[in-house]
Parts: structure tokens; C-alpha cells; sequence
């Protein structure tokens, strides 16, 4: 049995998975989200990691780690947040084995990790396209998480990915800057239609795409786990008065029936946000693709995101990763993916032995 914990360092949350396997298979697997902004307070991140290894009841054997938080603008490069990211990883887990995840889906040490932090910087979306490509030979991911929407092609049962980068990545398609929680609402529109006319909207950070899903119903109050726009509660009626300032309004010049239509307006947006990145790799990967291809949705943006716009592309089947996985798995398919990568390389190294 190898016990393993994969961590998936991002800039607003941080997501660990406990997994226990044994000759490859999945005996139990734990997963666990913290809200953590790295830019508030970087020297923290050490804090965090240890209150998640405390998290943890029994043997550790490896740890698999790979990150996006080194994007985060209290570093100057990424090279600057991957170092950082990696000192505090190691500082606390002093005492195991760790392995950086690159994105040509190999484990660095730590050490050989600091050396290129360019290629472990925002890998992963490689740990999730490896977990799902065991179970699927051709398939699209789709995760949407609290701040972005990952796209991952699938092609012969291989990582089928134009872009490597972030950049690379929004260039092509496969990287969508839109999400469940953290997205600014003028970031998803320019004007809405209000009052029988058309507003254009404020840029002030006002409201947040969480409060647009919390109005319509497509989250629970418990699950807006980042920080409001205005410091202040997850209620539906402190979501309206959010959304009412992105027209420089109030909830007593606009009915909250206005309001909810704003929200939908907003939604239906997201969801072509989203359309357009999937509607480019899903065609590519049907062209590559000798068979159907599915679309797997996960992330907490699963069912009134990632699902709709799979609906819009017309996908062949559309499928839920966390009905095929474990224990909320599909909330940190990366987590568990980089997990597994470790468990698995720990597992032929001992047999080597």
C-alpha cells in the first residue's frame, strides 16, 4: 500500500488529496479545499501546507505536488513564485519524498524542479488530462474552477495539447479565464440590457461571477468560499446589492426581477465564454479522433458551466467525472491526478528495489 498526498497550489485555493493505493488501484482517496489568496500573505503558505499535513491521519509515504499560484502578482516572474512555492514545500515536508510535477508528465525532485521552474510552472492541467486518460482513449476535459476553466484534449488515450503555457493556452483555447467564484463581471461583459435599454457597465471590482451563480440558484451561500467583492456576506440579497453597482445602481433604483435578468444575461455569457475555447478544442480533437469523443465536466462550475457548454458544442456525450470518481474527486482532479503519478512512480521504484 503506498499513501500519498497530492497538492495543487493555486493563487486563491490550495487542494490536497489523500490517496491510498496498492498496485495501482484506488483503495481511498480524502480531498480537502483551503481558501488561500497568496497575495495577501505569501510567508502564510508554509502555515497552510502544515495545517493541511495535519489534516492527514496515518503514513505518508511521497508527496506529489504541481501549481498555478507562481501567476500570482506578489512575485515579479514566475521563476521568483516557483522557487517560493517549492522553499515552503520543502520546508514542511522535510521528512518525506517530494516530486514536482513538469509538463511532459515527468516528476521532478525538488532540487531538479527549482532548476526549470518554467516546466513545472502551471502543470496542472497535466496531472488531471494523465488521471482521466487511464479511464478514457479519446475524450475533452472540461474543469471549472473557482477563477479559470481548464480545457484538456485527449487523443489516443495521450495528452493531445496545443499549448504547453498559460499563454499558449489562451491562445489556443485551452485555457479559458473565466470561473464559478473570482471572476470580475466586467471581465464576462461590457453592457447589459436593463430597463429596455442597454447599459454599459462599471470595471470597478463591484461583483464577482459567485455573486451571478448565487442569484440564479446555481450555488449554495456555503459553497462562495472566496472573498466577496465587498468584503461582506454570501446572502442572495448581498449578491443583488453587489451586482446593482456594476451599473453604478443601487437595489432601490433596480427591482430585484431586474436584477435576477442582469444575473441570467451575465450567465448565458459565461457559458459562450466558455463555448468558444471548447468549440476550438473540441473540433481539433474530433479531427484527431478516430471514435466519439465525450466531454468530462468537474470543478465546481461542473453542472451550470462546464455542462452547458458542452451542450453548445454539440458534444458526443456529455459525462460527469465525479460520477466516475470517488469522493468528490472531480473538485481536485488535479490533486488527485499528481497523487497518483507519485503513487505510481513510488510503486515501480520499490519493485525495483
Amino acid at each position: 500500500m503506498v499513501n500519498v498526498l497530492g497538492l495543487d497550489i493555486g493563487g486563491a485555493n490550495t487542494k490536497t488529496a489523500y490517496v491510498q493505493t496498492q498496485k495501482g488501484v484506488i483503495r481511498d482517496v480524502q480531498v480537502f479545499v483551503e481558501y488561500f489568496p497568496i497575495w495577501k500573505d505569501p510567508q502564510r503558505l508554509g502555515q497552510i501546507l502544515r495545517k493541511l499535513k495535519n489534516n492527514i491521519c496515518g503514513k505518508l509515504d511521497v508527496v506529489g505536488v504541481t501549481m498555478t499560484a507562481e501567476l500570482s502578482d506578489v512575485y515579479q516572474t514566475k521563476r521568483d513564485g516557483v522557487k517560493h512555492i517549492l522553499g515552503c514545500v520543502k520546508e514542511v515536508f522535510f521528512d518525506v519524498p517530494v516530486y514536482v510535477l513538469n509538463i511532459d508528465t515527468t516528476l521532478k525532485t525538488l532540487k531538479d524542479a527549482m532548476a526549470v521552474p518554467l516546466g513545472v510552472a502551471a502543470a496542472n492541467w497535466v496531472a488531471s488530462g494523465w488521471l482521466v486518460s487511464q479511464y478514457f482513449e479519446n475524450c475533452v476535459v472540461v474543469d471549472v474552477g473557482s477563477t479559470s476553466t481548464s480545457i484538456i484534449p485527449i487523443v489516443g488515450g495521450k495528452l493531445a495539447a496545443q499549448g504547453m503555457t498559460d499563454l499558449d493556452k489562451l491562445v489556443c483555447g485551452e485555457l479559458v479565464y473565466t470561473g464559478s467564484l473570482r471572476t470580475n463581471l466586467a471581465a464576462i461583459v461590457q453592457t447589459v440590457p436593463v430597463k429596455e435599454a442597454v447599459s454599459t457597465v462599471s470595471s470597478e471590482l463591484f461583483a464577482l461571477s459567485g455573486d451571478v451563480h448565487l442569484i440564479l440558484g446555481n450555488i449554495k451561500s456555503e459553497q462562495y468560499i472566496s472573498e466577496t467583492a465587498d468584503g461582506k456576506g454570501t446572502t442572495r440579497k448581498e449578491a443583488l446589492i453587489r451586482l446593482a453597482r456594476l451599473l453604478c445602481a443601487d437595489t432601490e433604483m433596480l427591482t430585484k426581477k431586474e436584477l435576477t435578468s442582469i444575473a441570467q444575461y451575465i450567465y448565458e455569457k459565461q457559458i459562450q465564454q466558455i463555448t468558444a475555447g471548447l468549440s476550438q478544442v473540441y473540433n481539433r480533437t474530433k479531427k484527431a479522433a478516430s471514435s466519439k469523443v465525450p466531454v468530462l465536466v468537474a470543478g465546481l462550475g461542473k453542472n451550470f458551466l462546464a455542462y452547458k457548454a458542452a451542450e453548445q458544442v454539440k458534444a458526443d456525450m456529455i459525462m460527469d467525472l465525479g460520477e466516475l470518481l470517488p469522493n468528490n474527486v472531480s473538485l481536485a482532479v488535479p490533486a488527485v491526478g499528481v497523487a497518483l503519478i507519485a503513487a505510481k512512480q513510488s510503486e515501480e521504484e520499490n519493485c525495483d528495489m
